[in-house]
């Protein structure tokens, strides 16, 4: 088969390179250069290495547990079966996990885990190792590797995903497949404030949405609790807090254990928000305080946010450092099987743009690496499988049916607009009115928004599609539900 792999994170280089040594003639389409996306910032590690005590079962408690029992138990069950063959097989790729010096793999714990079992490498450049490890193994190949192409749209021929459309230096193209997948990350540049990098702007989902593909869980957006409150957005990794660094308010009181039983390791929707309650109160950025770890364990076991943090003038070592939560990792996307199958034939989704079920309300900390690398195998080999066609009615890509009221209509539309009105009511606390208001104003910049022609136009567009239906998911769930919180009023954060 002719296989066009969209998106080069762990999910997207595991697909290829699985597709590759099983025949298939790949080409791998990535928006910017090959490796780029969240993998390669991911901080933490791997989870799925067991210890005394520990076992994949404790692993798949935990992640429904994360999930707020909305987690797949099936695709659970594979997540943790299949992850320790993935991490070898990660190994045998050439990244280098940390090992103790009589060469047993080191384990970090981290919020939500009941054990340490968290493999990482570089201390805390665990993505950075990987995506160097599997870009040089994917470059090693024959497989065809097109850099900088923005992926327009997918093309359905017959019910059947049969290639994608493209720009590439403002050219249009075409690219034939039998078969597409898809890897192409999460919407985190909905939010005014995020953790990934700037390529992450919805654009598989929406062209899945455009196609026609089931989506579901867009709502459940993962905020991560610890990113240093300084521009431009650095991630304090959770690991920070598995080792023992607590989050103090402005007179320099642990504050989570009047939240949660669990304290600073309490699930990541339950930190984040309760860091944000407390910065609104005190009228000031909460600190982590990680001083007790000392300077030799920092450098040591983080170096990469040891050196960051200095070169802002932070010393973390012997200060207190303040922190806030920012955007992190959408739950939901393109509705699965348990081979990355979707509901069109022909087109699979791995990785972040994927809603498999493993996450349910709010993602398990590094478990997102983790599933990329078992889905993305798991699709390759699905590929000699073809699921049967199923009906579908494309989404319309510009909402007629929806007539905006006048004063909206005039609102001047930007990126950053919307990305702040996500953020103000679509965010960590949401409410009846925040969101029906957001989404009038989104609606009424839909109807308005012009043709897409550079690739900055279609990033746009795909913004407010993805914006469109996050806000629409999120007024159908009218319970709170992990990373999905409803309350009277908003309060500011």
């Amino acid at each position: 088969m002719n296989v066009i792999v969209v998106g080069s994170g762990i999910a997207g280089l595991t697909a290829a390179l699985h597709a590759h040594e099983s025949g298939h003639v790949v080409t791998l389409v990535t928006k910017g250069a090959l490796g780029d996306g969240s993998t390669g910032f991911a901080q933490g590690g791997v989870a799925g290495v067991y210890g005394a005590g520990d076992s994949a079962q404790r692993h798949a408690r935990d992640t429904m547990d994360a999930g707020a029992g909305l987690s797949d138990e099936a695709a659970v069950s594979i997540l943790v079966a299949e992850g320790a063959a993935r991490i070898a097989e990660l190994i045998t790729r050439g990244v280098a996990f940390d090992r103790s010096p009589d060469g047993q793999l080191l384990l970090g714990r981290e919020a939500a885990h009941s054990h340490a079992r968290i493999v990482h490498a570089g201390g805390d450049a665990t993505g950075a190792a990987i995506s160097r490890a599997l870009s040089y193994a994917v470059r090693d190949t024959d497989i065809t590797i097109v850099e900088e192409a923005f992926l327009v749209d997918l093309m359905i021929v017959d019910g059947v995903a049969r290639g994608i459309r493209t720009l590439i230096d403002g050219a249009s193209g075409e690219l034939d497949a039998d078969a597409v997948i898809l890897a192409t990350g999460g919407a985190g540049h909905l939010y005014a404030h995020t953790t990934n990098p700037a390529g992450t702007t919805g654009d598989g989902i929406a062209a899945a949405l455009r196609a026609g593909a089931a989506v579901a869980d867009l709502e459940f957006v993962q905020f991560h609790p610890t990113i240093l409150d300084s521009s431009p957005a650095f991630l304090i990794s959770e690991a920070v807090r598995g080792e023992g660094a607590t989050l103090i308010d402005s007179d320099g009181r642990r504050f989570m254990f009047d939240v949660h039983p669990d304290g600073e390791l309490a699930p990541r929707d339950v930190v984040s928000r309760a860091i944000a309650r407390q910065a609104a109160a005190q009228g000031s950025p909460v600190r982590l305080d990680a001083t007790m770890l000392g300077t030799t364990m920092l450098a040591r076991r983080f170096p990469t946010i040891d050196r960051v943090t200095r070169e802002r003038g932070f010393d973390w070592a012997r200060e207190p450092i303040p922190v806030t939560p920012a955007a992190h990792y959408l739950m939901g996307g393109i509705v699965t099987d348990l081979d990355g199958r979707t509901s069109i034939p022909g087109l699979f989704a791995v990785g972040e743009v994927a809603r498999t079920g493993v996450h349910g309300a709010n993602r398990l900390a590094s478990n997102s690496l983790l599933e990329g690398a078992v889905f993305g195998a798991r699709a390759a080999a699905a590929l000699v499988a073809p699921a049967p066609a199923t009906a579908s009615t494309p989404v319309r890509a510009w909402r007629d049916d929806i007539l905006p009221s006048n004063h909206l209509a005039a609102l001047p539309f930007s990126r950053a607009a919307l990305q702040q009105l996500m953020w103000d009511h679509v965010g960590l606390l949401r409410t009846d009115e925040g969101l029906a208001h957001a989404r009038e104003v989104i609606r009424a910049w839909r109807a308005g928004l012009d043709a897409s022609h550079s690739v900055a136009d279609h990033e746009d567009a795909n913004l407010l599609l993805l914006a469109d239906e996050t806000v629409s998911a999120a007024l159908r769930r009218t319970e709170s539900v992990g990373a999905h919180f409803r309350e009277p009023a908003l309060i500011g954060v």
